[in-house]
């Protein structure tokens, strides 16, 4: 395999409207950093590039909230951000924002490259307007009665409450956030990124290109949205806060670019603002062919990455992404992670709770790396908890790690007067030489899952070395040697040697392991580093393997721990901290919609997980074993009538591009239903198939089209739906029981 030129490393851009939690952090932050400090100690040429993503509607609305302006939200929380990075050592080369004006330059120039090209195309339909406030409404600027479980409060993308993805036709009573009055539809002409027309390079170059080298999750989800038929994607939208639409006509009056085509364009901005502090031309790094681009993302992004960004980056002739190792989700405590619900650990809480505090420093900020890594969300959703980061911490990192690094620096100042022991070559033993082996080969397989972005298993195998230093040391047991040399005799001579090829061998392991420790833990190499009184150049990678790092009569410092205890007591109370956060979210919620709700749909007291489309909502996705509803009686489940029916005829809706309607044969009756599952069904592969039906759900209009209850389909881990029905042909009808 060639290695590449030169690297350039992304990290998802994160929004600026508020704290970020550590979900976040071990999805796209962690994973990427380490990476990094693995490339930069291999002394290859790289580039680690983010910022804020200070744009979209998720920006005034936060304003809104905080009763200040959009540019005080954006300059608050890109502060915070930065200096929480800093805390926790992600050490990028350049931290921009997207409203640095290089940015709205760089934006507004790919969008002129591609719509002087005529690669963009233009598209005219209906959006709520408030007539009150003269403006168009972006969805969050929408409010109205969740479909789903009768929430006030529900936004035009997604109800808070109950979490179901919307969009502002489902929404009941419908008013602006702005006026507080009902809006009205008007006509309004977006430019749009016509994916359909580049399917097959898409096909090619994901499908084909990457099958085999890319995260088997990131293209599964590629190949559900390319099997289920792209469709052109606007590129802009009417909104006064963003980058403006750098054309001067009436019909762009208004518009900015939409969030999702800007922000990943920061990462480019982001190179020029790099390179320009640095004196160095940034466009190698975006159009030389033997640059590697890596982007490091949350499996929420994978389409954005993986599909939208490298045909925006193809038509612009840059380079496409190499790899996008996306993480699954990281839960908390057995539950999901949820801002609106306060089910969460910031970024900031922990830096409070742990760095900042009087027993914390650097090393908290590494124990929080290690478990986070040790229990990396690569391949499946994981679950973070006090108890296994106390375990982790406390059993793994301080008695397995730091326990070796610390017995071989309290016996080297008791046994060799604090200096590095001579090394015997004439009695080496088989232990000695096993050991050495797995000090030479460890660098090599580290190397190669690094290579793979397997972090969790690559931190696993520097550990597990650690181990064997611990199980060398007690085999060798050094103490025992001393005794024999304290007595003297003709067994005095053998005695030393073993006590220095014993600690000499302990020593090196000791500097290998804060080379290859390095990329995970950086504070705790440089605090080996200190320890062993050398400077931070021995831990470039090329020195991984090496048992001369350290010299024969080297004084070292006298040791200190490398990690503290993690308490019962600091653990009781996180977890009873926690607790607190969701009673106070749950309180602020009910008084939001005055009354607790009842639901309209799904299960009597409780709200759904099934949206009004019938899908299981997106972002419960991996997460249904842990987020079980509360108890219910038997009485509940039975108001629920659930029948089986026949679709006999489907067309699409017009003007909405998630809504089918459906003709059902329920037996006795025809029903007309109206589902969000355009954009995994198409109305000729509908019609046939037998459904499971809500028949008893309240009819409502969309669309102007009466609904006349739900069908019911399952979302899969890849996004891909599934309908719900009988395994064998039924009578339409049929109740399910």
């Amino acid at each position: 395999m060639t290695t590449p030129k030169r690297y350039l490393i992304t990290s998802a851009l994160p929004y600026a409207n508020g704290h970020k939690h550590i979900g976040h952090l071990a999805g796209a932050y962690i994973p990427a950093d380490i990476y990094v400090r693995y490339l930069r100690a291999q002394g290859r040429d790289v580039v680690f590039v983010c910022g804020s993503d200070e744009h979209g509607t998720a920006i005034p609305i936060q304003a809104m909230k905080e009763g200040t302006t959009p540019q005080a939200i954006i300059d608050k929380y890109h502060t915070i951000m930065k200096e929480n990075f800093d805390d926790l050592s992600v050490s990028f080369d350049v931290y921009d924002r997207t409203s640095a004006p290089v940015h709205h330059e760089t934006a507004q120039e790919f969008f002129t490259y591609l719509n002087d090209r005529n690669l963009l195309v233009t598209k005219e339909s209906e959006q709520y307007f408030d007539e009150a406030a003269n403006t168009f409404l972006a969805d969050r600027y929408i409010k109205g009665t969740c479909p789903n479980c009768g929430f006030n409060g529900a936004f035009g993308d997604q109800c808070e409450k109950c979490g179901t993805a919307l969009s502002p036709d489902e929404l009941i009573n419908p008013v602006s956030t702005l006026s507080g009055n009902p809006p009205v539809k008007r006509a309004t002409k977006h430019w749009y990124l016509p994916l359909d027309q580049h399917e097959a390079w898409l096909r090619e170059y994901i499908l084909e290109g990457h099958k085999d080298d890319w995260r088997a999750n990131v293209v599964g989800q590629c190949k559900s949205w390319i099997d289920g038929g792209l469709q052109p994607r606007a590129v802009t939208r009417d909104l006064d806060w963003g980058v403006k639409v750098p054309l001067n006509t009436p019909d762009a009056a208004g518009k900015v670019l939409y969030v999702w085509f800007d922000a990943p364009i920061g990462y480019i901005s982001a190179t020029k603002t790099w390179a320009q502090r640095e004196g160095k031309d940034w466009r190698p790094y975006w159009l030389d062919k033997e640059t590697k681009l890596v982007h490091f993302i949350g499996k929420d992004n994978i389409v954005f990455h993986c599909i939208i960004f490298p045909l925006m980056l193809k038509l612009h002739d840059y380079i496409v992404p190499d790899n996008v190792p996306a993480n699954e989700f990281l839960n908390l405590e057995g539950d999901k992670m949820s801002t609106s619900r306060n089910w969460k650990l910031d970024m900031q809480d922990y830096i409070d709770d742990f760095i900042k505090k009087e027993n914390g420093g650097p090393a908290l900020a590494d124990c929080l790396r290690y478990y986070l890594t040790s229990i990396a969300p690569e391949t499946k959703d994981s679950d973070f908890t006090w108890k296994g980061f106390q375990d982790a911490v406390n059993g793994e990192l301080l008695n397995k790690f730091g326990n070796f690094i610390n017995r071989t620096m309290v016996l080297m100042h008791k046994l060799t007067g604090g200096k590095v022991p001579k090394w015997h070559a004439d009695t080496v033993t088989e232990r000695d030489n096993n050991l050495i082996r797995e000090i030479q080969n460890a660098k090599a397989k580290i190397e190669n899952l690094l290579e793979e972005y397997r972090f969790r298993d690559a931190l696993g195998e520097v550990i597990a070395l650690s181990s064997l230093g611990n199980v060398y040391l007690q085999e060798t047991a050094p103490w025992l040697a001393a005794k024999k040399l304290a007595e003297g005799g003709s067994a005095a001579e053998e005695a030393q040697k073993l006590i220095d090829n014993s600690l000499h061998l302990s020593l090196q392991l000791c500097a290998n392991l804060a080379i290859l420790i390095n990329p995970f833990l950086p504070n705790t190499a440089k605090k080996m580093c200190y320890l062993m009184k050398v400077v931070d150049g021995m831990l470039e990678w090329k020195n991984a393997g090496s048992l001369k790092l350290l010299s024969v009569g080297y004084s070292l410092r006298p040791p200190e721990l490398l990690f503290r205890k993690i308490e019962d007591e600091e653990v009781q109370y996180q977890v009873e901290k926690l607790k607190a956060g969701l009673e106070k979210a749950k309180a602020a919620m009910e008084a939001e919609n005055n009354v607790n709700p009842v639901p309209s749909t799904g299960l009597a007291g409780e709200p759904s997980a099934v949206n009004a489309a019938g899908s299981v909502n997106k972002s419960d996705i991996a997460h249904q074993t842990s987020d079980i509803k509360s108890e219910i009686q038997y009485d509940d489940f039975a108001k629920l009538d659930l029948r089986i029916g026949t679709v006999t005829a489907c067309e699409k809706v017009p003007k909405a591009d998630k809504l089918l309607q459906l003709t059902v044969d329920m037996g006795n009756e025809v029903r007309t239903i109206v589902s969000g599952i355009a954009q995994h069904f198409s109305p000729e592969s509908m019609v046939g198939k037998q459904v499971m039906v809500v028949a008893n759900l309240a009819p409502r209009k969309m669309r102007g089209i009466e609904s006349q209850g739900m069908i019911l389909t399952a979302e899969q881990p890849d996004g891909k739906l599934i309908l719900v029905g009988p395994n064998e042909s039924v009578d339409n009808g049929s109740g399910v029981r």
